[in-house]
């Protein structure tokens, strides 16, 4: 396990079980997984047995070996929303360097990626999208009120969230700063 970050162990135990719980469920031996994915015996060994600290790379090539997605190996193995992952996917060799895979969603066509700006008091009321559509919004400066129907959410800065956007919603500002986020439309 990697002592010096305990964030970075819990990636390499669920990495850990997940690549162990799905190259079972392929029915595939190590050495067969290692055949498929171009990963040699001993680094599958290694990433089994939660002791490497593997690449993204690497770990992208056993996914699409096993036939799942990047997310499913990083993923806590006993995680409920498949959908809001929020985990620590690579730590860089410099304190504060990190890459945190926040959510997935499936897209049929595209996805958007679009940056946000609200200020004090404006507000945005869009049309509801068709069925089948979502947004990921991820807040990184000031606070956000999402309402979603009746319902009304509050995304602080550092927050994420995800919801099917076929349903009436609208963005607020409530604040006394401007809010920014990133919003990413799933087609």
């Amino acid at each position: 396990m990697h002592k010096e970050n305990p964030q970075r162990a819990s990636v390499l135990q669920h990495v850990s079980q997940n690549v162990r719980r799905l190259r079972h469920a392929a029915d595939l031996s190590q050495t067969a997984l290692s055949e498929k994915s171009g990963v040699s015996r001993r680094m599958l060994v290694a990433i089994e047995a939660g002791e490497k600290n593997v690449s993204l790379s690497t770990l992208d090539r056993v996914a699409e070996a096993l036939e799942v997605a990047f997310s499913d190996l990083i993923q806590a193995p006993d995680v409920r929303d498949h959908s809001r992952i929020n985990e620590l996917a690579w730590a860089g060799e410099i304190a504060g360097s990190k890459a945190v895979l926040l959510a997935k969603a499936t897209a049929r066509r595209e996805v958007e990626l679009w940056e946000w700006r609200l200020e004090p008091g404006d507000r945005y009321c869009p049309d509801p999208d068709l069925e089948g559509w979502s947004e990921q919004l991820f807040v990184f400066e000031g606070r956000l009120t999402l309402v979603i129907g009746s319902t009304e959410y509050t995304v602080g800065a550092g927050e994420f969230f995800m919801f099917p956007s076929h349903q009436p919603h609208a963005y607020r500002n409530e604040g006394e700063v401007a809010v920014r986020f990133v919003r990413n439309v799933v087609i």
